[in-house]
């Protein structure tokens, strides 16, 4: 009976151990992160970027206002962007114009702001959209959904550090 304890008990142990473990890499990543400010030209949008992470950027693809910015191997990427918004639309109303896919695990809308979030191709994407007069200013993150826990902080950051000047 007593071995039969003492084994729960180790069990128990090592799994409280590797739960502290995963945590503390977790914090970690977002600690030991470089962090610069990055602001959209010609917008002023701001928000930090983990530049130990994130060490590849470029133009964005169709031309627009912001950056992209990848990981060395690319395994995940950032964009950061101000989409015109000359209705200036509520965030629920610019959601829905830019159809969103089907199957979204978490959105949230407030008269300021919205996020989106899913998995896709066993990568997640993260959208955040803040409302600013004539922009929508947006963060748009991708990375391998099992990675989750080691990017939970990172992206919290950067989400909240997401600023408009206008």
């Amino acid at each position: 009976m007593f071995q039969l304890k003492r084994s729960r008990l180790v069990n128990i142990f090592r799994l409280f151990a590797t739960l502290i473990a995963v945590l503390v890499s977790a914090t970690a990543l977002a600690d030991s992160t470089d962090w610069q400010r990055f602001a959209v030209p010609g917008t002023g949008t701001g928000v930090d970027i983990p530049r130990t992470i994130f060490t590849g950027q470029a133009e964005l693809p169709d031309g627009g206002t912001g950056r992209r910015f990848y990981t060395g191997d690319r395994r995940a990427n950032l964009t950061v962007q101000s989409v015109p918004n000359p209705g200036n639309d509520s965030p629920a109303a610019f959601l829905a114009k830019k159809h969103p896919p089907a199957g979204i695990m978490y959105k949230r809308v407030t008269p300021n702001f919205f996020v989106v979030s899913s998995i896709r191709n066993d990568r997640i994407w993260y959208d955040r959209c803040n409302r600013s007069e004539g922009y929508m200013n947006c963060v748009m993150i991708n990375y391998p959904a099992a990675e989750k826990r080691r990017w939970d902080d990172v992206v919290t950051r950067i989400s909240h550090s997401l600023t408009a000047a206008n």
